[in-house]
């Protein structure tokens, strides 16, 4: 294995574990280590790196909440998949920290990705993922005929159904991304259907025109559904955020 490119720690005003991660990352976007690679023996890695094997084990602790590699008891550590579901699940821990005063902003950024999920996945969408997208909305529909509705069944086929979008948009990455900030303004989106009445109805009229869109497979139209769509829920919850705070992210 060839020797990582890294800098003195000193020279470059950087932590020993800042070192170890850069260090772990090269071998890894050179091809030295690939996905499901074991790690050398911590010795041979400290020594290669020029690390400390204290400061080793902290930067491979730091991959590790990254993601990028994955310990197993007895065996050694291991590079993961690096499938970008599994490196942005991160994305979510930070989703989480933010204050409820910045829902509309996690808002904002979901749009500005659902929509061109939306119209890359009308090019690409195919029978199987319209059948089952449709399906949730009948699922949606029913649930919401029943005298007490369901509002969490209710939302979770609406997360699914953007889940649907967001994958057949063909990009891992924007699909990981867009369920990463999804599922993180559930909340958000429960207390609006609970305060507001009828926007479930609203919501599903949107949903099928979204859907009506993918099936004639028209960009155009998918992205401007979409954009509406999302934009009445933004809009929504910037003009409540300081009537009342319980609608915080999760």
């Amino acid at each position: 294995m060839r020797r990582a490119r890294v800098e003195s720690s000193e020279s470059a005003g950087r932590s020993q574990w800042e070192v170890v991660i850069d260090g772990i990352n090269d071998l890894i976007a050179t091809g030295v280590l690939k996905p499901g690679s074991r790690l050398p023996v911590e010795h041979d890695l400290s020594v290669q790196l020029g690390v400390s094997r204290s400061s080793l084990r902290e930067g491979v602790r730091a991959l590790a909440l990254m993601g990028v590699l994955e310990t197993k008891q007895g065996s050694g550590t291991y590079v993961t998949s690096l499938e970008p579901a599994t490196l942005l699940a991160p994305l979510g821990v930070l989703i989480n920290l933010q204050r409820p005063g910045n829902v509309a902003d996690v808002m904002l950024v979901r749009r500005t990705l659902e929509v061109e999920a939306a119209g890359r996945a009308a090019l690409r969408i195919g029978d199987a993922e319209l059948t089952s997208a449709g399906a949730l909305l009948a699922d949606m529909e029913s649930m919401l005929g029943q005298e007490s509705v369901a509002h969490d069944a209710v939302m979770e086929a609406d997360v699914d159904f953007h889940r649907v979008i967001a994958q057949a948009s063909g990009s891992p990455t924007l699909s990981a991304m867009i369920s990463g900030l999804a599922s993180r303004t559930v909340r958000a989106r429960l207390w609006r259907a609970m305060q507001k009445e009828g926007v479930e109805r609203q919501t599903h009229a949107e949903h099928t025109s979204i859907l009506s869109a993918l099936a004639a497979r028209d960009p155009d139209a998918a992205r401007l559904r979409m954009n509406v769509h999302l934009l009445n829920v933004e809009e929504y919850l910037t003009a409540h955020l300081k009537a009342d705070s319980r609608w915080a992210t999760g």
